[in-house]
């Protein structure tokens, strides 16, 4: 890059959401500076050679929330964006399995294997669901207004939103209602009976929270997952070709072609501030950059505990900082592999591995994996997430090959003894066990493992205690309150200090709606 120091805007952290927001400030004409700590990058959506030949989605695995204005405004598909959509869900179970597809007369079938009554009650459910998560997009995709002090726009903002919710029937009123309060467990015994339907289905509301089944809010979790959108196919999934790194990296092409300047192995060691307004920021090697605006695209924790001082903000905003919950309760196990997994319950290799694999046969498992871990230990039976990028993108791995990403939960950040190399191998086998009473072939090819504990995400990616969300999802985190009452819309207390990472309104996820937001309102703000 070249030797400029001054910039209109500089943006702390290469995640997607920062560099999302540096791409909307370059596109309005804004001078941007990006500075990342990694060699790469990405964040927690980055892609990794590990080990030779075979590429891992490190952190996040899927694609799925990312708006569609963004990625038309930000021209993603010129720069490398090709998501391909995950084909199904497949849950194996001892002597049986439960595959749902984006074929609606297929899953019918499948379900009405194990219940008839279920099939037809997932034939309302759907619908509903969708229904739902349009109607709670609008309040996502608004820049979440000041509940203590609302200044004029926020309550027009504010009306606006209420407006909206009045045209909701009042079948879809109660059931948002319900999904705002209740567990996904009980949220889903109102619907369905057949146990491994439901825990599949229950799994997306733990995904990234230290949240059991049958915790209040969970269902909200499981909602915030339901809304997926790829292309226009509300509710889908997908997988970035080239892994998740390289949706991180058509962001970065657009910013650069916006005119941004991107800095790798550049970490920020402080931001400056004089008299209560951000002037720029300096890198632990001394280097210093000034500019007009700084955002901060990490955790809240990072942005306000560790980069100032705390005597340059309110105390009361301290302390909401210090009380915001990020657990970290999640870990990753990446897998090389010299062949396919075999299931006992569908052998072969079928399409039921071109999609995502859910070791989640009942709510006792998810519930036992979650017991575990309140008391200080990983999961010795976890839920797993499972994806295999290579039988969607063959260049993952070498040929033959493939990879294998396994999303667990739960494990800890505040484990009994603190993590080490010890614990992290027994979690480790503990995943492979898992796995090997479904697929008892997996012993057998697996080449390489990466094993990742939270304290591994927190140190090698940057995230807080290792949570992948930023913050938990639960309703006092949410809009207005997310990450602080008062201080929901991108501002700070620092004049001219913004943050836009997922700790921020709408939440986790590869979506760049904060990135997206926090550029717009600092565009709006801008004199």
């Amino acid at each position: 890059m070249s030797g400029i120091k001054k910039y209109d805007a500089i943006v702390i952290g290469g995640g997607h959401n920062g560099l999302t927001a540096a791409a909307y400030l370059g596109r309005a004409g804004k001078k941007v500076l990006v500075l990342e700590r990694r060699y790469v990058l990405g964040g927690a959506a980055v892609t990794e050679e590990i080990f030779p030949g075979f590429k891992f989605s490190v952190c996040s695995y899927v694609v799925s929330l990312m708006k569609p204005n963004i990625m038309r405004e930000l021209m993603l598909p010129r720069f490398g964006l090709e998501l391909l959509p995950l084909e199904s869900t497949f849950t194996p179970l001892e002597n049986d399995y439960l595959i749902r597809t984006a074929d609606a007369d297929q899953t019918f079938r499948e379900i009405a294997r194990h219940s008839l009554r279920d099939a037809e009650a997932y034939l309302r459910f759907g619908p509903l669901m969708g229904q739902i998560g349009m109607a709670v997009r609008p309040i996502l995709e608004t820049i979440a207004p000041n509940a203590i002090r609302p200044s004029l726009s926020d309550l027009f903002a504010g009306k606006k939103l209420l407006d909206h919710l009045k045209t909701l029937t009042s079948e879809q009123f109660e059931y948002l209602t319900k999904l705002m309060t209740m567990s996904s467990a009980d949220f889903l015994d109102e619907w369905f009976e057949f146990e491994p339907l439901k825990a599949t289905m229950c799994a997306s509301g733990i995904i990234g929270t230290f949240m059991g089944p049958r915790s209040p809010g969970s269902a909200y979790v499981m909602l915030h997952h339901y809304m997926g959108d790829i292309d226009g196919a509300f509710r889908a999934w997908g997988f970035q070709r080239g892994g998740t790194g390289a949706v991180s990296l058509a962001i970065a092409r657009s910013a650069e072609h916006f005119g941004a300047d991107i800095m790798t192995e550049a970490p920020v060691e402080k931001v400056i501030v004089k008299n209560g307004q951000a002037v720029g920021v300096a890198l632990e090697n001394g280097d210093e950059y000034t500019s007009d605006m700084v955002i901060s695209g990490l955790d809240p924790k990072l942005s306000f505990l560790k980069l100032v001082d705390e005597s340059d903000l309110p105390s009361d905003f301290v302390k909401d900082i210090k009380n915001f919950r990020i657990r970290g309760s999640s870990g990753k196990v990446n897998l090389a592999l010299d062949g396919l997994p075999d299931f006992t319950c569908l052998p072969g290799d079928g399409h039921h591995l071109r999609g995502a694999i859910s070791i989640s046969p009942s709510y006792d498992h998810l519930e036992k994996a979650y017991d575990d871990a309140k008391y200080g230990n990983f999961s010795k039976a976890p839920y797993m997430d499972i994806i295999l990028p290579s039988v969607l993108d063959p260049e993952m791995a070498p040929p033959g090959k493939h990879v294998m990403s396994c999303f667990v939960q739960y494990a800890p950040y505040n484990i009994k003894g603190g993590w080490d190399d010890q614990k992290r191998d027994a979690f480790g086998d503990a995943v492979v066990n898992t796995l090997a009473r479904f697929a008892p072939n997996i012993n057998d090819i697996i080449l390489h493992r990466q094993v990742l504990s939270p304290a591994d995400l927190e140190s090698i990616i940057g995230l807080t205690e290792g949570n992948i969300f930023h913050g938990e999802l639960t309703l006092q985190q949410l809009f207005s309150f997310r990450p602080a009452v008062k201080w929901a819309d991108y501002k700070t207390p620092i004049k001219n200090y913004y943050q836009c990472g997922s700790g921020t309104h709408p939440g986790g996820g590869i979506t760049g709606s904060p990135g997206e937001m926090a550029a717009k309102k600092i565009l709006g703000q801008w004199t």
